[in-house]
């Protein structure tokens, strides 16, 4: 078991997602970052598809009922272990550590980033729901964030960690520079609006979280008045509401929506680590 001493702002359950299931109305949810999570798997001997833990700014602690390998990966972070004779280690991230049982892990907040991926030798098994074990907050599928107090089964260990010296992670960008694609609904917009998405910078804001990042800045004008009925929606579609700033939806975004989409992100993995007040800019496919 993890015993969850101090749980953080939200940390979730999270493995490669659900897909396959849209035409339920359900997403395909899982790690914002599905590389981190399996590196960070990897690196302890799990399979690719193990659950695992994604940590959000705060960090988190949590104690080891058993002697396991861990690893994290994403965010930078200040790492401690507490041992059972009452030592404290540092650790790090990107590398594998081997607990005894009764250990305490100390994950600090964030010094880069938002999210950091932890994998346990075993993996998380909490109830799969469809397929998978992900935390899904739109939704409400899959187990809940987690809080003080809670205790998650852990799985079987089958094979040892391998042999690793530096584990390379992805580094956390001051600024995003993310491809954009024409979406469905480009008609709906001026073409003022198409090249102040792709002429002008963009900031993420507060109020961002799994299911989207919003961007603060030019709005963009419209050029057909009116609403659409819903219609479906896919990872990185930028839906514009009517005031005219952009939401580029990320993992646990809904599957339908009535707002037109101007463009689709080719890759969204980047805004898993993007703060608020992160500048974001958009360009076409290079050709």
């Amino acid at each position: 078991m993890i015993e969850v001493l101090r749980a953080g702002a939200l940390t979730t359950v999270q493995d490669q997602g659900r897909p396959g299931w849209a035409h339920l109305g359900v997403p395909r949810s899982g790690a914002l970052d599905p590389a981190a999570l399996r590196l960070a798997n990897r690196l302890v001997g799990n399979h690719e598809h193990a659950a695992g833990l994604e940590i959000t700014m705060t960090g988190c602690a949590l104690r080891f009922t058993r002697a396991v390998a861990l690893a994290l990966t994403g965010a930078p972070a200040d790492v401690a272990v507490e041992w059972p004779a009452g030592d404290t280690r540092p650790g790090d991230v990107g590398l594998p550590l081997a607990l005894p049982a009764g250990a305490v892990l100390r994950v600090g907040p964030a010094r880069a980033g938002v999210r950091t991926w932890l994998a346990v030798s075993g993996g998380i098994t909490v109830e799969p729901v469809l397929g998978s074990r992900s935390t899904d907050t739109l939704s409400g599928l899959g187990p809940p964030p987690l809080r003080d107090g809670d205790r998650l089964p852990l799985g079987t260990a089958d094979r040892p960690p391998p042999p690793v010296d530096l584990a390379v992670t992805r580094p956390v960008p001051d600024e995003l520079r993310l491809t954009v694609r024409p979406g469905p609904r480009q008609d709906w917009f001026t073409p003022e609006a198409l090249d102040l998405l792709c002429g002008t910078a963009y900031t993420v804001s507060p109020d961002s979280n799994r299911v989207g990042a919003r961007l603060a800045g030019a709005a963009l004008p419209r050029a057909v008045a009116g609403e659409l009925p819903s219609e479906g929606l896919v990872l990185g579609a930028v839906q514009v509401p009517p005031d005219g700033q952009p939401l580029v939806f990320l993992a646990d975004h809904p599957t339908t929506g009535g707002y037109p989409v101007v463009g689709v992100v080719d890759d969204v993995t980047a805004l898993a680590q993007a703060r608020p007040g992160t500048t974001v800019t958009f360009h076409g496919p290079q050709r």
